[in-house]
């Protein structure tokens, strides 16, 4: 497979926000980690790097900005120097430190994480290029593939279409809900800081307990994250609303490394202070399964994408468009009091199964957003992650919680943040 190169691209529609509004304090960094076997090797996973960036083009590049629009540009300096961990996730990656890249590589034991900025791809871009860096990691370590071939899988991808152009219907368009949600409030730690708490769990377990429901193992955690919003926040009457990222792939085919996903708000509207775990879990999958089909995917896709192809928005210099965009985005932002993001369940080829031991993945803070969470899956364990900068804990607790009491087994740590 030979990857093209690029020399300049646009940005994907999703990845316009994101320059926009980034910075220390709202970095939309995530992070992708995968456990292995045995402790990492720092010259090896370099040397990885080294040889896998130049077949991904849609990573080797850095982030520039015109008149009109940012964009991206080969960048031909030396890959990012993988380093041991030394701070919190997600943290805001500065490119003038990085040779102009928008994502890094560490390593801390046994686990190898890697740090995207939105801008470059979606959740299913970065399994694809942290499942090649590791096969090809662990191809030096224990000579695993005998072809020496620099691509390991079939899935393996270097496309780089914007998918939504390719989808978008100028007549089939459907706004965003701008009612303000409840906000979770609360001690916050310091700049910078960000807490894990973090359960696994039997996916095995997970699906008995969802078919007793007889709701999706996605519905189920949602829904129970939104239990849990709702039960430390009884007093407060505002929506609850939590973003669920969905990938478009499976509805409209697409093998893109780029972002091609969209924002679905799973919503519940408290108007009394008795509901049940089961009052909740049904009206919140209700309404997600409304809003999760071809149809209205497609309507919500094609009103992001005519914003941006506005006649008008698209003459407006850079400069003016970045204030637009970022009032616009807080408007969208304060309508949802989280995110829960599923990456999915991660295969790997057969031959690097025995050297995996897991994958799970964080997501960083965002305006009214103090508390977020991540789903990952690989064989039979589950990672529900909480990132948050908050102090207290009390909303992961019952969260966790309302699992035991459905009979599900979980093991629960922390990045040592919270002393309690």
């Amino acid at each position: 497979m030979e990857a093209k190169t690029i020399k300049w691209e646009k940005l994907d529609n999703a990845a316009i926000l994101f320059p926009a509004i980034a910075g220390e304090t709202m970095t939309n960094v995530y992070r992708i980690s995968v456990s292995l076997t045995e402790d990492i090797k720092e010259e090896f996973l370099q040397e990885a790097l080294n040889a896998v960036l130049p077949k991904f083009p849609g990573f080797k590049v850095t982030l520039k900005h015109g008149f009109f629009w940012y964009y991206f540009e080969e960048n031909n300096n030396e890959p990012p120097i993988v380093k041991l961990e030394s701070n919190y996730p997600c943290r805001y990656i500065e490119p003038r430190k990085n040779n102009d890249y928008l994502f890094s590589v560490t390593y801390y034991g046994k686990r190898i994480n890697l740090e995207i900025f939105h801008v470059l791809a979606d959740g299913v871009g970065g399994i694809n290029f942290l499942l090649e860096l590791t096969y090809h990691y662990l191809d030096l370590v224990h000579n695993v593939n005998k072809q020496k071939s620099s691509y390991y899988s079939s899935t393996t991808s270097t496309n780089r279409e914007d998918s939504f152009l390719k989808y978008y219907d100028p007549e089939n368009k459907k706004r965003y809900p701008n009612q303000k949600a409840l906000i979770v409030r609360g001690e916050k730690m310091l700049p910078g800081e960000l807490g894990l708490m973090q359960g696994s769990m039997s996916v095995s377990q997970l699906k008995t307990v969802c078919n007793m429901y007889e709701v999706s193992i996605n519905e189920y955690l949602v829904c129970t994250f939104i239990w849990s919003l709702f039960h430390e926040n009884m007093q407060n009457k505002k929506p609850i609303r939590v973003a669920v990222p969905v990938n478009l792939r499976p509805y409209f085919p697409s093998s893109t490394t780029k972002n091609f996903f969209i924002m679905v708000s799973a919503e519940f509207i408290p108007e009394r202070m008795d509901y049940t775990f089961e009052d909740i879990l049904g009206s919140v999958t209700n309404d997600l399964r409304k809003k999760i089909t071809k149809e209205k995917l497609r309507e919500t896709l094609s009103y992001n994408v005519s914003n941006e192809k506005n006649i008008i928005t698209k003459a407006v210099p850079l400069l003016l468009k970045n204030i637009a965009v970022r009032s616009i985005y807080r408007k969208a932002a304060l309508a949802n009091t989280s995110t829960v993001t599923n990456i999915g369940n991660i295969k790997v080829e057969p031959g690097f199964k025995k050297y995996i031991e897991s994958f799970y993945a964080v997501l960083s803070m965002s305006l009214g957003q103090g508390i977020k969470g991540t789903i990952c899956s690989y064989g039979d364990k589950l990672f529900f992650t909480f990132s948050s900068n908050l102090l207290k804990t009390n909303i992961q607790k019952a969260f966790f919680m309302q699992l035991a009491k459905d009979g599900i087994d979980v093991f629960i740590e922390s990045n040592g943040v919270y002393n309690e």
